[in-house]
Order: structure tokens, then sequence, then C-alpha cells
């Protein structure tokens, strides 16, 4: 299976909730005003913001009355392409080497399984890859991340747990360096984004990094679980606010059923999508694709 069937394949659930929606939609009602204020009522449902709901349907409303069209096929044609126009409102950073990545996000989000994820997929690239166990707070974690490190073939800095997250970044940085590493994977504790001391201790990582290794790129990726529908916005809002996003990385992408908030994210926070996690193996991380997750959609 591809790439971009694994994206569709992920979205079964979404695609059957809002198909299902949308068909009822276009069978009872004429499109006019009152079908216009239940595709907006549809979209709000499946986790799109009510903000970016009304933007796209208005956009929706002009370009068919413009063009004198009242043709369902043509109308469902329309919507997604202006969600995919949503999607391209932030774009992909490129990814240049040597490049450091740094996983932020709440507790329970998967940053830990997709920093393996991302270690096999890098090293599937013919990248040299390090990992920097720098969640020294949850008890396992860094046996967990020597568990994909070592399904990965990666190699990996860690120090005992309880220590300060920064000192391995920096310990990290610094074999990345001699080593001439391609890619630098840091895995972070997880934490409320209300708590002003770990944001604070985020802060400090990002200092460490962009002293110690001006010459890499270096991208904060937030880990987003896609089942959380609109607690991800604010939790993106947040970590952005503190560290500068760079991109979001979507996991659990096949557990829901409503992954419309994705839209608000890239068309309201200018935060793009760069991976979906799209299962549980080792190599279910793909590429982020707006046409194919629209496509998924419906």
């Amino acid at each position: 299976m591809g790439i971009f069937s694994k994206i569709k394949e992920a979205l079964k659930k979404t695609k059957a909730n809002v198909s299902q929606k949308l068909r009822q939609l276009f069978l009872k009602n004429k499109i006019g005003d009152a079908f216009y204020e239940e595709l907006e009522e549809i979209l709000i449902s499946s986790d799109v913001s009510v903000h970016t709901a009304e933007e796209v349907v208005e956009e929706v409303k002009e370009e068919a009355i413009g063009n004198k069209v009242k043709d369902e096929a043509f109308v469902t044609d329309l919507l997604k392409d202006i969600l995919e126009e949503t999607l391209n409102e932030a774009p992909v950073p490129e990814i240049k080497y040597p490049c450091i990545i740094m996983l932020v996000g709440v507790n329970g989000v998967g940053k830990t399984t997709t920093a393996g994820k991302l270690a096999d997929y890098f090293a599937r690239q013919r990248k040299s890859v390090l990992i920097a166990a720098a969640d020294t707070f949850r008890a396992a974690a860094i046996g967990q991340l020597e568990v994909w490190a070592d399904r990965a073939n990666v190699r990996i800095v860690k120090h005992e747990e309880g220590s300060d997250p920064s000192a391995v970044v920096y310990d990290a940085v610094s074999s990345m360096k001699a080593r001439k590493t391609d890619v630098l994977l840091i895995d972070t504790a997880g934490r409320l984004h209300v708590k002003e001391n770990l944001m604070n201790e985020l802060k400090k990582m990002d200092r460490v990094v962009s002293r110690e290794y001006p010459e890499a790129t270096f991208y904060k990726f937030l880990v987003l679980d896609a089942t959380t529908g609109q607690n991800a916005y604010s939790q993106a809002r947040v970590f952005r606010d503190a560290v500068s996003l760079d991109g979001i990385i979507l996991t659990k992408l096949d557990g829901t059923a409503k992954g419309g908030f994705v839209f608000s994210l890239c068309g309201e926070l200018k935060v793009p999508v760069v991976f979906a996690g799209v299962g549980e193996k080792l190599e279910d991380l793909e590429l982020f694709d707006a046409e194919q997750f629209v496509e998924g959609f419906f």
C-alpha cells in the first residue's frame, strides 16, 4: 500500500462520518441558504472550528453563486479545493541537513513512539540518525526509547532518570557534531501547556540547541493525538507561542472520526502538518499530503 492510500485508509472513520452527512444534505436540501447553513454545521460537527467553517462555506457559496451552479458534484469539488487551499496556507518546511528535530507536546500523545518512527523514516532515507532521551521524568521512558532506537538501528544518548533534560540535549548535540550525524531527534517529556515552569524548560533546551549548533537547521514539531479533536487547537496555540512551532505530527489518525481540526490548525494558526501516524507499525509514519487528506476526508 502506497503512502497516499495509507493516509486515505487511516481516515476511513472520518470519511464515513462526513460523507453520510453530506449525502443526506444533498438529498433533502436544494442548494440555497438552508443548505449552506447545514453544510457549516456538518463541518463544525467534524471538529472544524466555527471560524474556519464559516470562512470555507462563505467561499463555497460565493463561488457557486458566481458560477450560477447548483450541481452537487461541482459544489463538492469546490469544497474539496477550498479545504485543500486552507491546508496549504501553512507551507511545510523543507528538511535540510544536518537537522535537529525537537518533539514537544502534552502527556500521552505518542512522542516517544513518534521519535522511533521518525528514526526509522530518516534511516530509510539513508540518513545517519541519533536520538536524545530528554524525557528524564517519566518512569521507563528512557528504556522505551532504547527499544525504539534498537528497532530502527540508530544511536541514542541518555542520562540517568531525573537528570537535567538540557544536559542530555547538550551531550547529544556534541555527539552529533563530532560524528557529523545527519539527524538528531530530541524526545522531550510530556507537559501540560498551562505549566509555566515546564514550558520554560522547553525554552532552555531550545536555547542549548541554537547556541551549540547554529549551523544545523532546527525544527520544533508538536506531536498531537488526532483523537483529541478541538483540544488539539488550544494545545497548538500555546506551544506555538512558547517555542515557535515549525510543524505538527499527527498521531492516531486512524483512530479518529473527526479530523476537521487539522484545517483550523493550518488555516488559522498557520502551522503545517508535516507527518501523520497511520498505524502502529514502525514504518507507519508518512509525510502529510494535503490533497490526499482532503480526498480521505470525504
